[in-house]
């Protein structure tokens, strides 16, 4: 086993190589790859990375620990997101710190499992950490981009851990259908932001969460009532200054924050174990909507494709 198959970028495409097996430091777990799920990060990574192994989500078996470990056991299923200043999932084992990860839900199947981590901790700490909602949160929230992984997932916990009325975007009807699937209460034509939102919520939503900005803040200041809140994940967006006239707060959220920084990362491990939970009590599902079998350059090739495309509803999924 000293030898593995991996798929790296170079020079923006995707090919298979062979590298060595990584060896896992004192916190480390050494997984083998069952499956792995793409996300728009790894499609913007790809464009600049030499040679690297990319991949963030995955599910998969332990098959040796670091000196160190105290939460896991060979053999035993898993699922994270990792960490961007590492080599990826998209090989066929993987060393990864093991405060990072969760036990796999026992309910579903390691294709399944590999569509929740990323989008789901990326949710949970919009939802918990930046917005700090409760069991007793009320009022409005608005989810920008509502069918995509982030999306479905903030959806479901919002739904299902608060009492917030959670409005949504779609842009297409098998858009709209998933967004209700998933929980929300309303869905909203995302071309028509301002007058569909007014309707529902005349006095403003409380809080908003975008996957998409560029072009939008105005229309966002619009909606949102005084001393609203923003929190975005995404790239591309204009002058924040807009929202000053109301006080809105802007937050950003990057779930590899915590990661990049060495800051709490115990506390990633123990939400995914709290969403396999949740999951295994049928309190929250899969977003997996496409699935491909094999985990190669080709089939990784056409899952960017997928993502790139923008129209992609739930999680794009690979499978060895």
């Amino acid at each position: 086993m000293s030898e593995m198959t991996a798929v790296v970028a170079r020079g923006g495409a995707l090919v298979e190589t062979r590298l060595p097996v990584p060896e896992p430091g004192p916190r480390d777990l050494l997984v083998r790859i069952e499956a792995v799920s793409v996300n728009p990060v790894d499609t913007k990574v790809r464009a600049d990375a030499d040679d690297e192994v990319l991949g963030f989500d995955a599910a998969g078996a332990v098959v040796a620990v670091g000196s160190e470990v105290t939460r896991f056991s060979v053999g035993d299923e898993v699922y994270y997101a990792g960490d961007i200043t590492r080599p990826g999932s998209n090989a066929e084992f993987q060393a990864v710190d093991e405060r990072l990860v969760g036990h796999k839900p026992a309910s579903l199947s390691f294709t399944d499992a590999a569509a929740l981590p990323l989008t789901t901790i990326t949710a949970w700490e919009t939802l918990f950490d930046h917005l700090g909602a409760t069991a007793d949160s009320e009022g409005e929230l608005l989810i920008v981009g509502a069918p995509g992984g982030v999306g479905s997932m903030l959806t479901q916990l919002a739904r299902t851990r608060t009492r917030l009325h959670v409005i949504g975007t779609a842009g297409r009807a098998e858009s709209g259908e998933w967004v209700r699937a998933m929980g929300a209460h309303d869905t909203v034509d995302h071309h028509e932001l301002v007058p569909a939102v007014k309707r529902l919520a005349p006095n403003g939503v409380d809080w908003l969460f975008t996957s998409y900005s560029a072009g939008q803040i105005p229309s966002f200041a619009e909606v949102l009532r005084p001393f609203g809140h923003i929190v975005a994940i995404d790239d591309e967006h204009d002058d924040v200054y807009p929202l000053k006239a109301k006080s809105i707060t802007w937050h950003w959220e990057f779930m590899f924050a915590r990661s990049s920084h060495g800051y709490e990362l115990e506390t990633q491990g123990a939400l995914l174990d709290d969403v396999a939970q949740l999951v295994d009590a049928g309190t929250l599902r899969t977003t997996a909507t496409r699935r491909l079998d094999g985990i190669t350059a080709e089939t990784l090739t056409e899952a960017h494709r997928l993502v790139e495309s923008g129209g992609t509803i739930g999680k794009v999924v690979l499978s060895r």
